[in-house]
């Protein structure tokens, strides 16, 4: 099983939730950016990223914009499950930008980071610190090189693709029509074009919002991959509806 979540920022109370439980070993929890627990090495953290890695399922994270890169870049590299991660702490790990990965018998493309929106203020100010986190966010040419080719290298097919930002025309359907496009989301919209693909998860917006037929942006929000959007919207009207002692109207 494969469960999807949004924006965690350091808070661990995500892993607390009764949905977490159905999780056993060989399982995984996904987390679509920002994951935020990786952030000052102090023996809190590491304490608190040992708790994570002992979970029985394996904690995953894409990189958001509001972390610490130059945290996340101490830890060595190594290849599990077809692609390349950062081990953080036993079963918790990054997906690292543009890989393939097998995860429970399922295909995924995993692309973090993104442009925040005061990106260009860090980049261009004085905090030499803050200039070089927000440089990071930003994926390089060489990273957006290889996620194309390892697309290639599986056919344009995969089951489930995470990332932070949504493509091009999912912002803009998320921004109302606004045009703000990075590289990012043009890149990303080519993959949108190119890549057979059953789901698209992504955070960035601080939602839960399921967008027909096949993208979900995420926040605090758990939800299953292999749901079908249709299975979704149906559970959505549900929970929607109003409830009385007797159960649902």
């Amino acid at each position: 099983m494969i469960l999807i979540t949004g924006d965690t920022h350091g808070d661990l109370s995500r892993f607390r939730k009764k949905e977490l439980k159905r999780l056993r070993k060989n399982d995984a929890l996904i987390i679509c950016g920002d994951f935020g627990f990786v952030w000052d090495g102090s023996k809190a953290e590491q304490k608190l990223l040992k708790w994570l890695g002992k979970r029985k399922y394996s904690v995953l994270f894409v990189e958001g914009v509001h972390e610490n890169f130059s945290q996340l870049e101490k830890y060595d590299t190594e290849r599990w499950c077809g692609g390349m991660t950062r081990r953080i702490s036993g079963n918790l790990r990054q997906l690292m930008r543009g890989q393939v990965f097998d995860i429970d018998g399922k295909k995924i493309f995993a692309f973090g980071g993104g442009r925040s929106e005061d990106n260009d203020s860090y980049l261009n100010g004085d905090d030499d610190e803050a200039r070089l986190r927000w440089k990071q966010e930003i994926p390089t040419e060489e990273e957006l090189a290889e996620g194309m080719n390892n697309l290639e290298q599986c056919a344009f097919t995969v089951d489930y693709i995470v990332s932070y930002e949504p493509p091009a025309k999912i912002s803009e359907f998320m921004e109302l029509g606004k045009s703000d496009r990075s590289h990012v989301n043009t890149f990303l919209e080519q993959v949108r074009e190119k890549t057979e693909f059953v789901r698209w998860f992504f955070g960035r917006h601080h939602i839960n919002k399921l967008i027909p037929p096949k993208f979900q942006a995420v926040f605090d929000g758990i939800f299953d991959a292999a749901e079908t959007p249709k299975t979704a919207i149906f559970r959505k009207i549900l929970t929607e509806k109003e409830v009385t002692e007797n159960g649902r109207i």
